[in-house]
């Protein structure tokens, strides 16, 4: 959910960033599972929201505080939640996601989950799609499906025996709506142009404004509809969230206080507590 132009920085601070990046970390990952079901490892793919970006109350990843493999004990991750039934995961989760991927760059990061035999893999993909500089610059929604498309079955031929969770895009217009009334909330977004397409002009009340908001809401909508008939497609081994993430009342209090956009710790656990499947049954 971070601008792609954002991204050579992130590549000057990478090394700053490892000591918020901790994940799981660890061994060589194990394909193997329990006779309980519960999975000896597993790889997160996606973006921004998934790599924990701003969660650590700095401009960088912090992959410690993410909803799918992250070590934080107040976030209390899916990994943190089958490390509890199963110590074969320890040290085998892997995060593929990062800031700025989009749609089409899920397959490369699906084929990294292919390589490590990953038993679980979650994915949390399209903000953004959605958060382009203009509502003409959003990913078309066939071109959007066709790269999930893409992902999954590269998932499902190199992984047949893996469970896969999907999860839906949170609701962007939502979060506008509590914000454009917070005076740092608007001046953040102002000046590090988050999400243009959405949070552009946040005060503005402008027909303009509103239909482009609009419009970003609607196609958000329409890939969490592709997401959701893309994990039927799949099979029985894919699980969607029924729009769980996208329901998540976002408020100010569960988003960072560095861009006003990208879940705290606090939300990062929100999305874990109602995306942890309990039991690996399907």
């Amino acid at each position: 959910m971070i601008r792609r132009w954002h991204l050579v920085a992130f590549a000057v601070l990478a090394t700053l960033a490892l000591a918020c990046e901790g994940g799981a970390g660890g061994a060589t990952p194990s394909p193997s599972a329990t006779a309980k079901g519960y999975p000896a490892s597993m790889a997160a793919l996606g973006d921004s929201i998934t790599a924990g970006f701003g969660s650590c109350g700095t401009y960088l990843a912090c992959g410690r505080n993410s909803w799918s493999t992250g070590s934080a004990d107040e976030v209390d991750s899916h990994y943190r939640r089958i490390l509890a039934r199963n110590g074969k995961i320890k040290g085998h989760a892997r995060s593929y996601a990062e800031p700025g991927a989009r749609a089409a760059d899920l397959s490369g990061q699906a084929a990294q989950a292919v390589a490590m035999k990953a038993a679980y893999v979650t994915v949390l993909i399209g903000a953004n799609d959605a958060c382009a500089s203009t509502v003409a610059g959003m990913t078309p929604v066939a071109s959007f499906r066709d790269a999930v498309d893409e992902a999954l079955t590269r998932l499902r031929k190199g992984l047949p025996r893996s469970r896969v969770l999907v999860a839906s895009i949170p609701d962007v217009y939502r979060l506008w709506d509590l914000g454009r009334s917070n005076a740092s909330a608007v001046r953040v977004w102002s000046r590090l142009h988050i999400c243009p397409a959405m949070l552009s002009a946040p005060t503005s009340d402008a027909a303009p404004d509103e239909a482009r908001r609009r419009a970003v809401r609607d196609r958000i909508d329409a890939y969490n509809d592709q997401l959701r008939d893309a994990c039927r497609a799949y099979g029985k081994r894919c699980r969607w969230d029924n729009g769980a993430v996208h329901g998540v009342r976002f408020g100010l209090d569960l988003v960072n206080h560095v861009d006003y956009f990208h879940p705290d710790a606090e939300g990062q656990r929100e999305i874990a507590d109602v995306t942890y499947p309990g039991r690996f049954t399907w």
